[in-house]
């Protein structure tokens, strides 16, 4: 068998919740069927660590797509005709993203992780939602199957474009190794580095609109001029080019010195600073998962979570609840996990017993078995 993978999104040093997926999946399957053959398609030179196995080779279709007009481009000449194309004997493609080619005669799996993009538009670049909402239902319907991240996100997808159950298969993300329970020292010696000694809550993810980062540092500072707590607040994520909002709300805050803003960490460097935090608060409006959340409970912190979309899924038992859209809610949470150590300690023991259910080789097995019926449903 022959399956050809959208490897557009793996980008050394740039992975994000997408690209991660693909990794850490993409690689397993590679490694675990050295009896089959595996296309990786690229719109630009790939990196050597997306080499997964010598049953694994690398083609490169351009243009580099980085914008809606070229998402097209690529997907429906430059993708569709390598499909297509018999010499390449392709029997199945899978992206890992929301994307496929509609012109491509072969079965397609598609993964959407969620569609936030349909629900609020208004919060992506008008040329982005614009694609989305007009390309996506054609996607579904073109695709063998869906895959999505959590049961939340399987009914919603089915709802917005009416699809039947069975053509949308829940494949969880899992979490990577380097995310343990750090011991007392290891603990200490972070905080150290980050916190000045101080215990600190921390949140992981982009800096957008979706992630309520404004809402943290307003709930944050609330809980400081309440409780009078030494606790600092550790934000993970962005670049240089993201974000400006939240670095200014942060520069005018009345607690500014005990924010400490942290941006991309690799997943060596971000599982210490997770696993040293008293507590994760993720004040999200809107997730199709939330990885940051399996992290934290791998490493067994304690979460206080929005109490929508996917979160409560994924959290379980593992965390107390709030609305995002209450900010005293989320000082209070912080509250009560800053001065309940037998709370934290129940929700650290939930929290290790749930971050079982989200492997990344049980996740891989899964994903595969989709594509290989996929694969041979059109030899049937």
């Amino acid at each position: 068998m022959r399956i050809a993978i959208n490897a557009r999104l793996l980008l050394p040093n740039r992975l994000e919740g997408i690209g991660w997926f693909a990794h850490e999946t993409v690689g397993r399957m590679v490694r675990e069927h050295p009896e089959h053959r595996f296309t990786l398609l690229f719109d630009r030179r790939p990196a050597p660590e997306f080499a997964y196995g010598p049953n694994a080779e690398a083609v490169v279709l351009r243009p580099q797509a980085r914008h809606p007009l070229l998402w097209y481009l690529w997907f429906e000449h430059a993708v569709a005709r390598y499909l297509n194309d018999g010499r390449n004997a392709i029997d199945a493609m899978f992206s890992p993203e929301g994307y496929l080619a509609l012109r491509a005669r072969c079965p397609q799996v598609l993964t959407l992780h969620d569609i936030n993009f349909y629900h609020n538009p208004e919060r992506l670049r008008r040329s982005h939602a614009r694609f989305l909402n007009r390309y996506t239902p054609q996607y579904v319907r073109k695709s063998h199957t869906v895959v999505t991240v959590s049961e939340f996100s399987r009914a919603d997808i089915c709802a917005a474009y009416g699809l039947p159950p069975e053509h949308v298969a829940v494949v969880h993300n899992g979490v990577d190794t380097h995310f343990r329970p750090l011991a007392p020292a290891e603990a200490e010696g972070v905080r150290q580095q980050v916190s000045g000694g101080q215990p600190y809550f921390v949140f992981v993810g982009a800096l957008t609109p979706r992630k309520n980062v404004l809402g943290l540092i307003a709930a944050f500072e609330l809980f400081k001029r309440r409780s009078g707590l030494p606790h600092r607040l550790v934000v993970v994520g962005g670049d240089l080019h993201e974000g400006q909002e939240v670095r200014a709300a942060r520069r005018q805050s009345a607690v500014a010195q005990h924010i400490v803003m942290i941006g991309r960490q690799q997943r060596s460097a971000l599982a210490p600073l997770v696993g040293a935090a008293q507590a994760m608060v993720y004040p999200s409006f809107f997730e199709g998962f939330g990885v940051p959340l399996a992290e934290a409970m791998r490493c067994g912190v304690p979460l206080a979570v929005s109490s929508t979309s996917a979160m409560p899924e994924v959290a379980g038992q593992a965390a107390i609840y709030f609305d995002p859209h209450q900010t005293p809610q989320i000082a209070e949470a912080m509250a009560r996990l800053a001065t309940q150590p037998q709370l934290r300690q129940e929700l650290s023991e939930r929290a290790l017993e749930r971050a079982r259910l989200f492997e990344w080789d049980l996740s891989a097995r899964q994903l595969y078995n989709i594509i290989e019926r996929a694969a041979t449903s059109q030899k049937a």
